[in-house]
């Protein structure tokens, strides 16, 4: 199984795949559009955490800048009904950080923004990533918080705001605050916008 490669880029498709050679050797690798986005021209040197997923047919390999990618990946292969290539447009729309912040603050609606998932798959994902991610445990004061915000965050979707003008609005604020101060600094936000 390979679990890394090391190599020149050689070839970068419009569709997140990749040529990395590597000794000679072309390997055909498959990535997020973030990752895409983060290497560096062709002819340049990559080092990419892989994937090595094997299939009956094939054996495809998904590459990533940093191992906790690789971790998410592979955290969201284990959930039911992801499969590579939905784990890796969530990969392509949410940083790690994100897709954490997501599960931890039980928001599906973020998870909903992602092509291909929908209100059932994204609450199924909340469920199975929770034990699969390494999310903190949450103590009371995180679930206060994390309640304070999905409030917040309900309450804004009543107002008519989208997932991503509630998600900007919320993003970086104070975990401690309670609800009411999280909708009056959000509002703020958006009517600033």
């Amino acid at each position: 199984m390979i679990g890394s490669l090391r190599g020149t880029l050689t070839w970068r498709g419009a569709d997140g795949e990749i040529l990395v050679e590597v000794g000679g050797v072309g390997y055909r690798v498959s990535v997020p559009t973030r990752t895409a986005g983060a290497l560096g021209a062709v002819g340049s040197e990559v080092h990419l955490h892989v994937h090595t997923h094997v299939r009956e047919d094939a054996i495809v390999l998904y590459g990533f800048v940093h191992d906790d990618e690789r971790r998410c990946f592979e955290a969201l292969l284990g959930a039911h009904g992801v499969g590579p290539s939905l784990a890796l447009s969530v990969l392509s729309a949410l940083s790690p950080a994100a897709l954490s912040t997501a599960v931890v603050e039980d928001d599906a609606e973020t998870l909903c923004a992602v092509p291909g998932i929908g209100r059932k798959t994204a609450a199924r994902l909340l469920i199975d990533l929770k034990s699969r991610l390494d999310v903190p445990d949450l103590s009371f004061a995180g679930i206060v918080a994390g309640s304070a915000r999905a409030e917040a965050r309900a309450a804004l979707a009543e107002l008519g705001y989208g997932p991503e003008e509630i998600r900007r609005a919320l993003e970086g604020r104070r975990e401690d605050v309670g609800v009411e101060e999280l909708l009056r600094l959000a509002l703020r936000d958006l009517a600033a916008r």
